[in-house]
């Protein structure tokens, strides 16, 4: 699968975007290990969990694939398409 720089920008937005939502679950039913979830709590959190790890996921294999086409360190792609999703004003033409 061919990613362009832009589309591996995207997934990573997508996947900061899901893990933000499991984060804001946790912090809205409160620890699992100090508050009982009900089950629609516990399914919910879990969907959203799943959703995250997948789109992490999918990112990690597009950066290899990236890097490896590009002929650029791993580390290098994973970094600058982290900080181009998160930070786009500190990325030239962002």
């Amino acid at each position: 699968m061919a990613q362009t720089f832009e589309g591996l920008v995207q997934m990573q937005r997508a996947a900061d975007e899901a893990h933000i939502a499991v984060q804001q679950m946790t912090e809205q039913y409160g620890s699992s290990a100090q508050t009982a979830w009900t089950d629609e709590q516990q399914a919910s959190w879990e969907t959203a969990w799943r959703t995250w790890r997948d789109l992490a996921g999918d990112v990690q294999v597009a950066v290899t694939e990236y890097a490896k086409e590009q002929g650029t360190p791993r580390n290098q792609v994973e970094a600058d398409v982290k900080k181009a999703a998160r930070h786009p004003d500190l990325v030239a033409g962002g």
